[in-house]
């Protein structure tokens, strides 16, 4: 009897599972496994967002694999000193997992690569797993990877994605002892609105928004009261949605909106691609700017809080702290006021959305706000979203701030973004403070940090 081990990381589901399919395929039983690895949470990274969110993919993954006859076996402990115990246990002469970007998947895999050496058992790394296309599908001439969007893109569309992978249909799992799955209910500090995790609840999300809200995509998707984003960030970070897969199903679905969202997912694949070529950019300046960066602490409490003054700034900040997720246009008027307006290290903003964040991704999170910052891949580094400006085109009635500031709700369309202009008497039944800074103070102080002014 062969048995091989299926090793789950970011890949939390059975469709599209290229991995899960290879170990089906060659052996007479696999052993699905996951490693609660203590290091996560040395690292920081196991905010309870993220592992509340993280329980519910495990119990949908395991009741997937128990409706193909397996189910999922828990270990806890450094995961290549456990795989390496189950291979012992079971005789297993493969291990499949999938290709990951940072460095931390990197030394794993050079762990379990050394480990399985020593038992003769070989370990399998799949691409294009984790992302619609690997990171090193395509490249420039003479460079290891694309360092500016669009030509990316370009060679990204020409490429093509990988076919999907059917589900297996059974599964045969040996004997083997496990623990138990982990409780949502018992990870305390939750976003109250943290939304459900799983591959079910992912795949029943994509179908109502290929149905539903694919198709004014292009037209809404900056729309912060309309909330016309898929949501399904969280579970693409999980691996609960296959990003190959949801390229497919949104080109079959097609048009502008269709395309606009298929052109987010290759904006993924590119933060990947450029952090498997730079895992130092998870820490440090893609481009440095010899910036030497403010360190207010009662600035960056206040924008933590949100509680700034800025209004749009201050509910995309409340969003994120009720809800484990924030608009994207509100991530980045957030991101932009912090390190171009109050001039903070973007390293500071990164990690704060990290531990908020549900789709708290390294690769996206980081370069992201690097790009924000003008520290990573933008073309035009010194770029500054006015907040004002950017509240008025994409909340012009003041939704979006009433819903998340309400001490804000009893302004018109016409005051809410700058509540600091009514007059005094009014202003005073207002808990709310006034703004840190002035945003020409501001642009102001970036210039002049940067060299500009």
């Amino acid at each position: 009897m062969t048995v091989s081990v299926m090793l789950f990381t970011s890949d939390l589901r059975v469709h599209d599972q290229p991995a899960l399919a290879a170990a089906v395929r060659e052996a007479d039983e696999v052993v699905p496994l996951f490693v609660l690895d203590p290091g996560v949470g040395k690292s920081g990274f196991a905010a309870p967002n993220r592992r509340a969110f993280l329980a519910d993919c495990l119990a949908s993954l395991d009741t997937g694999l128990r409706q193909r006859g397996g189910r999922l076996v828990i270990r806890a402990g450094e995961t290549a000193g456990q795989v390496r115990r189950v291979v012992a246990e079971t005789g297993a002469r493969s291990v499949h997992v999938a290709a990951g970007v940072s460095a931390y998947a990197r030394r794993r895999e050079d762990r379990l690569r050394a480990e399985l050496a020593g038992v003769r058992c070989e370990l399998r790394v799949h691409d294009g797993v984790v992302t619609a296309l690997p990171p090193g599908a395509v490249t420039p001439a003479n460079r290891d990877h694309f360092a500016v969007f669009t030509p990316y893109f370009r060679r990204w569309e020409a490429t093509g994605t990988r076919p999907v992978t059917a589900a297996p249909r059974t599964l045969r799992v040996p004997e083997l002892a496990g623990h138990p799955l982990p409780d949502r209910a018992a990870v305390t500090g939750l976003s109250p609105a943290l939304p459900r995790g799983g591959e079910h609840e992912g795949r029943a999300r994509l179908r109502a928004w290929l149905a539903r809200g694919v198709s004014a995509y292009e037209d809404r998707h900056d729309d912060l009261p309309g909330d016309a984003t898929s949501r399904l960030s969280p579970h693409l970070h999980f691996g609960a949605l296959s990003a190959a897969e949801l390229v497919h199903r949104a080109r079959r679905a097609g048009g502008p909106g269709a395309d606009a969202f298929v052109r987010q997912l290759a904006w993924r694949d590119f933060h990947h691609q450029v952090l498997a070529a730079r895992p130092d950019a998870a820490h440090a300046d893609y481009r440095p700017r010899g910036d030497r960066w403010r360190d207010d602490e009662k600035e960056i409490a206040a924008w933590k809080e949100g509680r700034t003054g800025c209004p749009v700034v201050d509910a995309g900040m409340r969003q994120l702290a009720h809800e484990g997720w924030m608009h994207n246009r509100a991530r980045l008027l957030t991101a932009s006021y912090l390190t171009k307006t109050l001039y903070v290290d973007w390293r500071v903003g990164a990690r704060h959305f990290l531990d908020l964040l549900v789709d708290g991704d390294l690769a996206n999170n980081q370069l992201n706000w690097q790009w924000v910052a003008g520290t990573g891949t933008d073309t035009r580094p010194n770029r500054i979203l006015n907040p004002l400006a950017q509240a008025r085109r994409f909340d012009p009635r003041g939704e979006y701030v009433r819903r998340w500031v309400p001490e804000l709700a009893e302004l018109g369309a016409a005051e809410i973004h700058r509540p600091e202009s009514i007059d005094a008497d009014r202003r005073s039944r207002l808990d709310y403070p006034d703004p840190l800074i002035d945003p020409a103070e501001g642009r102001a102080r970036f210039a002049r940090a940067r060299g500009l002014d």
